[in-house]
């Protein structure tokens, strides 16, 4: 065989072979990782949205809350733009709703299973953050009391 001939393939899975599908599978995790995080992002988008069209807030009037431009807070809602953790708060707190909401829908935080109270507490629009985060501490305590107290007979 002269030396520029390649070797006929035989399809017998060689270490080029399967080196290859490797690189295959690995191009389909990264593209589906992508869209994935473009997901996130149009629906942290939607969301954001919906709540400040619940809240009968102007776009105006939310990116001034939030410290930020009208044309970015556009681009966020449209999906266009990934924001910041620290703007997703000021986004929260201008919505006068959790940031934790926020967080989670945006994929910071893994959502952690919530309770009809816990859901209550966090969607209540007449409560500050503050006052929703010291409810929520004071009912995990009495949560975890009685769980840690002994069964009564």
């Amino acid at each position: 065989m002269a030396a520029t001939e390649q070797p006929p393939r035989t399809g017998d899975g060689g270490p080029g072979e399967r080196v290859g599908h490797a690189v295959e599978q690995v191009g389909h995790v990264v593209e589906q990782a992508g869209q994935a995080v473009g997901q996130a992002v149009d629906d942290i988008g939607t969301y954001i949205r919906s709540q400040r069209e619940g809240a009968q807030v102007s776009l105006r009037q939310l990116a001034r809350a939030a410290g930020v431009s009208n044309p970015y807070l556009s681009q966020v809602e449209r999906g266009l733009r990934k924001p910041s953790a620290e703007i997703l708060q000021q986004i929260a707190k201008g919505l006068r709703i959790s940031a934790e909401a926020l967080y989670v829908k945006a994929g910071i935080l893994e959502e952690k299973p919530a309770s009809a109270v816990t859901d209550a507490v966090l969607a209540d629009p007449g409560l500050t953050e503050r006052q929703k985060q010291v409810l929520l501490d004071i009912y995990q305590s009495f949560r975890r009391e009685h769980d840690s107290s002994p069964p009564e007979e």
